[in-house]
């Protein structure tokens, strides 16, 4: 298998990454007036319609075709690799990298199975979107205000424990090609009290298909590779919680081809 651009070093990584030529700028625009074309047509009428009848579930097999539709109308083809790992009955917390607006809806859509996310409160000023996130467990945390983002926390942990699994991107904000930034705390904290595996998600190829700081975009294969599940149970203190950060941080890293997180 040819070296990917997750094990190379940033800066080898960045002189790869689509360049910025007019087709590349073309389907980073393309995909951007998709996913807006896909809220704008489809969003108002199945929201109208789950809060008329307040069937919220109404809503999520929409954001599935949604997402899956963005990602094929962009040109972008998904590989999956470890379900069998999972227990279709088991909660799962999925701590994953991120690099690239396309992890979110490969996250979202290509687990198989039914699960909310922890996104950034700026998604909430996004028309419709914003709107529809509560209807399918995407919850909004505020970082800079540290009870809120508790309180957040705090929620996303009681819906956990009614078995409802949660994707994660611990960095906390897309890193750059070919980097890998440090995880943030909360949503290891959750895990361990709710007593819920965390599986690590290694997300490899988006950096180079629609790389933050980019601007442009390719057509190609997006790789999400799940790793062996992580018991959490009885492992709620701050010097256990971080054995388990750095025990997930190294399995990513290691499939990812990185040796350590950067520094912020």
């Amino acid at each position: 298998m040819e070296e990917s651009a997750a094990t190379q070093r940033p800066s080898e990584a960045e002189s790869n990454i689509t360049r910025r030529t007019l087709a590349g700028r073309l389907l980073y625009w393309w995909s951007l007036f998709v996913a807006g074309a896909l809220l704008a047509i489809f969003g108002p009428p199945v929201l109208l319609a789950a809060w008329l009848t307040q069937h919220h579930d109404l809503v999520y097999p929409w954001a599935l075709f949604g997402a899956r539709n963005w990602l094929r109308l962009s040109g972008m083809k998904v590989s999956v690799r470890g379900l069998g790992l999972l227990d279709p009955d088991q909660p799962y917390v999925f701590i994953s990298n991120h690099r690239s607006y396309l992890d979110t809806a490969t996250l979202f859509a290509y687990l198989d199975r039914r699960i909310g996310l922890i996104a950034k409160k700026e998604l909430l000023k996004v028309p419709i979107l914003g709107y529809g996130m509560g209807f399918v467990n995407i919850m909004a945390i505020d970082r800079t205000n540290r009870d809120r983002a508790l309180k957040t926390m705090q929620a996303a942990t009681d819906r956990l424990r009614s078995g409802i699994s949660f994707g994660v991107f611990a960095e906390g904000t897309r890193a750059r090609p070919g980097e890998f930034l440090p995880f943030k705390k909360g949503a290891f904290y959750m895990a361990a009290q709710a007593g819920v595996p965390i599986v690590p998600v290694a997300i490899r190829n988006t950096d180079i298909l629609m790389g933050k700081g980019t601007g442009a975009a390719k057509t190609g294969t997006i790789e999400m590779v799940l790793l062996p599940p992580v018991r959490t149970t009885g492992r709620a203190s701050d010097v256990e919680v971080q054995a388990l950060i750095e025990a997930v941080q190294h399995a990513i890293a290691k499939e990812l081809g990185i040796s350590k997180p950067a520094k912020r």
